[in-house]
């Protein structure tokens, strides 16, 4: 199972970093193995969060985000979209962006890194709205219930999360273009771009998230049409439903896509940290990448998230502080460590919450199915 899952993530790593070793030798090798622990380690709660929408889909669509996807993850988000990046806030070609990447690589990491606040802005308004909607749902199982149990009983009120997403991108933006003011910043003239970025990342999620939750409520009403009429001995309609499985599973895939785009943001700027070399920055973003699809598609055939149930809380509580994270580094610079070690220890801990809810349940001689949806409290 290990091998079948991690089988390509293996044979990526091998074949990036011998074509590392080939293209600059031993330094380069430390380089790309670097880079991809960094996107392991920042990227743990995007597997989970993947899992939680992956185990929704039939066993074709996570062959096709494993395959279709991971491309995109690579190719599209690790080597084309900081290229793409350039060559729109230098108003130059595509060429002309790919040989600046190629040959002034100063110049290059220079125009990517002046492009973050509106990168930040377009990540972590769509991760904060995952997190906000998550946290305002009210849940059978809850991790710690004392937080939990109020925010529910908020998200009753409609439209929240855009209104708390929204007040949280005006403030961003507001105090980014008095700080760059105040300090003669580069950036003195872009708090509108950042407020425009910020704007594009909600509708985004508005539109992909709410286009796969409708296919998705669709497809099980249908689901239950179907099942009714079976046991009434009628004729089901499964063409109806096959097709609905497919634009729902598309959907799902297009909002794994977008979701996996605003977790790489943080990674390829962090890259710049190690390496401006687009190349190696490629094959060891690549890589971890590669590892992130692997491990996310284990946690669903393995049946993890319905084993250690805090995990999927755990996860998004990670997402809330990266995108706290991402907003403050419109203006602030941050450590990638501090970004990844918040992610593995809200995880971490969940995970260990998770031991201690299944132990104690154990002990209490074996609960019913329905009993064990209220969680053993931990907090």
């Amino acid at each position: 199972m290990l091998l079948k899952t991690f089988g390509w993530s293996f044979a990526v790593t091998a074949l990036g970093l011998v074509a590392a070793v080939f293209y600059g030798g031993w330094a380069a090798f430390g380089v790309v193995a670097i880079l991809s622990v960094l996107e392991i380690s920042l990227s743990f709660d995007n597997a989970v969060v993947n899992a939680g929408i992956l185990k929704k889909m039939n066993a074709f669509w996570q062959k096709i985000f494993l395959t279709i996807g991971i491309l995109i993850a690579v190719f599209g988000m690790r080597l084309v979209f900081p290229v793409v990046i350039v060559a729109i806030s230098a108003s130059l070609g595509p060429i002309e962006a790919v040989d600046l990447a190629l040959t002034d690589k100063d110049r290059y990491q220079e125009l990517v890194t002046d492009a973050h606040p509106s990168i930040a802005a377009f990540g972590g308004m769509f991760l904060l709205m995952i997190f906000l909607d998550f946290i305002f749902e009210d849940r059978d199982i809850k991790w710690l219930g004392w937080l939990e149990r109020p925010l529910a009983k908020l998200g009753k009120v409609d439209m929240l999360s855009v209104c708390i997403a929204l007040i949280v991108l005006l403030v961003s933006s507001i105090t980014f273009g008095a700080h760059a003011h105040q300090h003669g910043g580069t950036h003195a003239d872009k708090a509108e771009t950042v407020l425009l970025a910020g704007i594009a990342g909600l509708i985004t999620y508005l539109v992909v998230g709410g286009l796969s939750g409708y296919f998705e409520d669709k497809l099980e009403e249908e689901e239950r049409e179907h099942e009714a009429e079976e046991a009434a001995e009628r004729v089901g309609k499964p063409k109806s439903a096959v097709r609905l499985a497919g634009k729902a599973a598309f959907f799902m895939f297009l909002y794994l896509e977008v979701l996996d785009a605003s977790f790489s943001f943080d990674g390829v700027i962090g890259a710049f940290a190690i390496t401006n070399d687009i190349v190696l920055m490629a094959l060891g973003l690549g890589i971890g990448a590669m590892y992130v699809r692997s491990l996310t598609v284990y946690l669903v055939r393995e049946g993890t998230l319905d084993d250690y149930v805090y995990l999927e809380h755990g996860a998004h509580y990670a997402i809330g502080a990266l995108a706290a994270l991402l907003l403050v580094t419109i203006q602030y610079e941050i450590n990638e460590f501090i970004t990844g070690m918040i992610g593995v220890v809200l995880i971490g801990a969940s995970f260990w919450s998770s031991v201690r809810r299944n132990k104690q349940l154990a002990a209490a001689g074996g609960e019913s199915e329905g009993e064990e949806t209220e969680a053993v409290p931990t907090a």
